[in-house]
């Protein structure tokens, strides 16, 4: 797609890092990316199959990337580990050249309640969800003065979740780690002004798990004022366009075909 502020209106390609680019949502975002003409930076944790897959596909995709070695477009870190979450997007910088957004996808998933809460289990999700989105974003923010970037120049997108517009006491650890990053939009968008816009979007139930069988599903993704919740090609298509619209910042996109007006009891993977 060619926007006013797409890739396709600068001389030199810009470049995206996306985490969690190597399996399912943070993969079709770095693949939608990639058509509308970004150069990828694919990030993973322990899935550098999927990533260095991602990558070959990302590059077959973009016709302004020369065919190249994909190797050089993936970049392994734990991002519950703040020395290597520090350290990665300078190798992106360092591989790579500028870059010119970030988009937080990667995130730690896992069950716990009232009963079950401990600081560890808190702690963890704080470090992956929410500390490594900020640590990104304020290294992207010394990037751009580096490079003494002009204002809106880049971008950070932070992937929400539509239940914390409707929320339930599942995944307390998880809900509370996405609860503080969309307040860290506005923080963000404040404090990385005039260079880095700062965005959030908001799936509702987007991709099915190991949790939901498949006609389970189906049925709870009806279950919205649309009939419909979001597809993967829904919310891409949003990031894109936060990403090349430079008026938007210190704000979240809603993507969930409605579902967050609509009270559930629990979370979808236990319903």
């Amino acid at each position: 797609m060619s926007t006013p502020f797409s890739s396709a209106s600068h001389t030199a390609p810009r470049t995206a890092l996306v985490t969690g680019a190597g399996k399912r949502l943070g993969r079709e975002i770095a693949l939608g990316l990639a058509k509308a003409g970004w150069r990828v930076a694919v990030h993973f944790n322990t899935s550098e199959a999927q990533a260095l897959q991602t990558a070959k596909d990302c590059l077959a995709l973009n016709a302004s990337t020369p065919a190249t070695d994909p190797h050089q477009f993936i970049f392994q870190a734990n991002l519950a580990d703040e020395v290597a979450t520090r350290n990665l997007l300078p190798q992106v910088v360092s591989q790579l050249g500028p870059v010119h957004a970030v988009v937080n996808s990667a995130a730690l998933f896992e069950h716990d309640d009232v009963q079950s809460f401990s600081y560890a289990n808190m702690a963890q999700h704080w470090a992956t969800n929410t500390g490594a989105a900020i640590v990104l974003a304020q290294a992207l923010h010394q990037h751009c003065q580096a490079r003494g970037a002009q204002a809106a120049d880049a971008v950070v997108i932070n992937m929400l979740d539509q239940k914390l517009w409707n929320p339930n006491p599942d995944f307390l650890s998880y809900t509370l780690s996405k609860a503080a990053l969309e307040a860290a939009n506005t923080l963000l968008a404040q404090a990385l002004a005039p260079q880095v816009r700062v965005v959030g979007v908001a799936p509702g139930l987007t991709l099915t798990s190991h949790m939901l069988a498949d006609d389970k599903f189906q049925q709870l993704h009806k279950l919205s004022p649309l009939g419909r919740s979001s597809s993967a090609e829904d919310v891409v298509s949003t990031v894109v366009f936060a990403m090349h619209n430079r008026a938007i910042t210190g704000t979240t996109l809603l993507v969930d075909g409605g579902q967050h007006l609509m009270k559930f009891e629990r979370d979808f993977s236990l319903m």
